[in-house]
């Protein structure tokens, strides 16, 4: 079962909304917040395995939502939902951590894979963002070049599987790893290259060369 935290301003987009997840069957919203705050709150409660994540709320935006719950809980997996693909907004979110993001006309099976695949642990990238934000790394060097030399070997196979959208599960598949060793070893990952989330794994990775950039559909 996959447990999603529904977080938008609007009452009518909620309730579609939820309607539409629980049709599937392995999907159940056990909770739904009006704003960034009531998101932030039932988040770090509830640890939903999947937050779906308005940008404009009142109050604590979806943006600023997204990086209190990330500097609570790093390990929170945030979908955003916006209604314009060029969001600085969204920009912010998923360079903090958000796990990638939706237009909210996307849809009904666009949105279930999307759901379904950042359960399971994998990052949707989308190549005009992420060039952005690897460009924006560039520009205010927030990660030292030539910092992934202190990786292992096997450690860096991880981080390159992890920016190609692999889940833990599949990683230790194709290392004939344990899932265990996975996330001991992604969690050194973090430690050693000063990142905090998935996402921001991937990025790096790609930025670094380690991995090759999403492509335009």
């Amino acid at each position: 079962m996959i447990r999603i935290l529904l977080a938008d301003d609007h009452a009518l987009f909620r309730q579609g909304l939820k309607s539409l997840l629980e049709a599937e069957g392995d999907f159940k919203v056990i909770g739904e917040a009006k704003d960034g705050r009531e998101a932030l709150r039932h988040a770090l409660e509830a640890k939903p395995d999947v937050i779906l994540m308005d940008i404009q709320m009142p109050g604590l935006d979806g943006v600023q939502a997204t990086q209190e719950i990330l500097k609570e809980w790093p390990q929170a997996r945030v979908i955003i939902l916006t209604m314009y693909r060029q969001d600085a907004y969204v920009f912010e979110a998923v360079k903090a951590g958000a796990r990638g993001y939706l237009l909210k006309d996307t849809d009904a099976k666009e949105l279930i894979e999307a759901i379904r695949r950042v359960a399971a642990g994998e990052v949707l990238l989308d190549a005009e963002l992420a060039g952005q934000i690897i460009q924006d790394f560039k520009a205010k060097k927030e990660q030292a070049p030539g910092v992934h030399a202190e990786l292992s070997e096997r450690e860096v196979q991880i981080l390159r599987l992890v920016a190609q959208g692999y889940t833990n599960l599949e990683i230790a598949a194709e290392l004939s790893l344990s899932e265990k060793t996975v996330r001991n070893r992604l969690s050194e990952i973090f430690q050693k290259l000063h990142l905090n989330n998935r996402t921001q794994a991937a990025l790096y990775a790609i930025r670094e060369g380690l991995a090759e950039p999403p492509q335009e559909e």
